[in-house]
């Protein structure tokens, strides 16, 4: 059995929290940010948390120090990933085997613009924010286009393996909007959030151990030693 901790690190722009949700044996860590609109506690993160120490990954959660100083509106792009980068750092010597960093929405973001400076082996994006709520960017499939309005730069750009899990009724991206060379893997009737209508065909459960079985799944086919 692995074991479990929460504490507080010191950052250029605040404290950070930090869950570490550690292996028994790993061969690989994989770090992961939260959104604009919750915390570590989101239901991918800890999912994810839940499934992957069983798997040889210790999973390490890292709040932002703006969400545990209590504020309700997340700061520049820059200075999370300010943030972030000092997080990392301050955990380099616990960073055990391969490192993967990962985000969900905001998260994802700053995983992605950040994997060459924490010298990440790959990245993991979830709900990754393509454009802002119902307004697609144009030419979505189109690249040339797609990239006036999109962010898919930034997942063109990460420099290492990138791994997209989306929600098909994603309102910030739909899974049909991404290009062809972003691999993506999806989860049916679910949301932004990853949540599913009561509607839906599969329930809760059943999304997020999409979710977990796809991470797993690429994270053990790209980087198991």
């Amino acid at each position: 059995m692995g074991s479990s901790s929460d504490r507080l690190i010191p950052t250029p722009t605040g404290d950070a929290r930090v869950v570490v949700d550690a292996a028994a044996d790993p061969w690989g860590t994989f770090v992961a940010g939260h959104g604009a609109g919750g915390g570590a506690e989101a239901r991918d993160l800890a999912a994810l948390a839940a499934a992957l120490p069983a798997r040889g990954l210790t999973v390490v959660r890292v709040e932002q120090p703006w969400r545990v100083a209590g504020k309700r509106i997340a700061p520049a792009p820059s200075r999370l990933d300010t943030a972030w980068v000092a997080v990392l750092e301050a955990l380099r010597d616990e960073l055990t085997g391969r490192l993967v960093v990962a985000g969900r929405s905001a998260g994802a973001r700053v995983a992605c613009r950040t994997a060459r400076r924490v010298g990440a082996a790959g990245v993991v994006a979830l709900a990754f924010p393509l454009h802002p709520p119902g307004r697609p960017a144009e030419g979505a499939g189109d690249l040339p286009r797609a990239t006036q309005r999109s962010r898919v730069e930034e997942l063109l750009g990460t420099g290492v393996p990138t791994l997209v899990v989306q929600g098909e009724r994603d309102a910030f991206g739909a899974p049909e909007e991404f290009p062809p060379e972003v691999e993506l893997r999806r989860v049916p009737a679910a949301d932004h959030g990853f949540a599913v209508p009561r509607s839906a065909d599969l329930g809760q459960q059943e999304a997020l151990n999409i979710l977990v079985d796809a991470v797993a799944g690429w994270l053990e086919k790209s980087f198991y030693p």
